[in-house]
Order: C-alpha cells, then structure tokens, then sequence
C-alpha cells in the first residue's frame, strides 16, 4: 500500500521527468556540435599543416578556407555555450521542482522564469546552428564553380 507521501514523491518525479526529455534532446544536440567543431578542427590542422616557405606562402584559397573554418568555429563554440547554458538551466529546474516539493514552498515563478530561459537558450543555440551550416554551405565548392550565397 502506497502513503500520500509515496504518492506525493511519485507525483513530483512525474512532473520532473518532462524538463529531462529536453535535457536527453540537448544532449544530442550537444554532441552533433562538438563533432561539427572536431571536424572543422581537423580541417584547420590539415590546412595549417601545408608546406609553405617564405617565399611560398599558404595559398590565398587556404588562407580564405581558414578564415571561413575559424567563423564556423567561433559559431559552434557560441552555440555549445547556450546549449550547456541550456542544460544548467533545466538542471535548475529539475532541482527547484524537488525543491519546491520538499520544502512545501510555491516556486513556480522561479521554475516558469528557468525553463523560459532554458528554452531561450536552446533555440538561440539551435539558429546558431543553423547559421553554422548556412556558413558551411556558401563556403562549399563543387569542381569549379564559385560558392554560392
């Protein structure tokens, strides 16, 4: 036989386990953008790697590419910053919710404000990202054919 207690914790698990469905999505979201900035590092180390002397310096095209890798990389980096932002945020309101139970205080003000700005957050981190990829897809070239805007 369950207590209103039991019942009381199985309920506030309950209303916990929603924000964790949104931490699971940025985690993978989390992961697609590290593995975007491993490879735009990758490529940038190759490129940096050129044999170049004095008086053969990295060709403009390399040095374009890098400048293009090194926005892209500047735009991933922003948008793992708000994703984590993203997850302390929900992490808090998971937190508040048990909080808020435990100690029988109302906090839904301060779970209603953590969760708008985690998903503030998460969708500023995810048009960052679509900004990365448009970034990518101007800058990609096919044989000889100039990159297109």
């Amino acid at each position: 036989m369950q207590t209103p207690g039991t019942l009381d914790i199985a309920h506030a698990i309950q209303l916990a386990v929603a924000p964790v469905f949104l931490l699971s999505a940025v985690g993978v979201t989390m992961t697609v953008l590290t593995n975007r900035l491993g490879r735009i590092i990758d490529r940038a180390r190759l490129l940096e790697g050129l044999p170049c002397t004095e008086k053969s310096p990295l060709p403009k095209e390399s040095q374009e590419e890098l400048q293009s890798l090194f926005s892209r990389a500047q735009l991933i980096q922003r948008a793992i910053t708000l994703s984590t932002a993203c997850a302390l945020l929900i992490s808090l309101v998971i937190t508040s919710l048990f909080v808020s139970f435990a100690l029988g205080r109302d906090l839904s003000w301060l779970i209603m404000i953590l969760f708008i700005a985690g998903l503030g957050a998460f969708i500023a981190a995810l048009l960052i990202f679509l900004l990365e990829i448009r970034s990518a897809m101007a800058s990609l070239r096919f044989g000889s054919d100039p990159p297109r805007s």
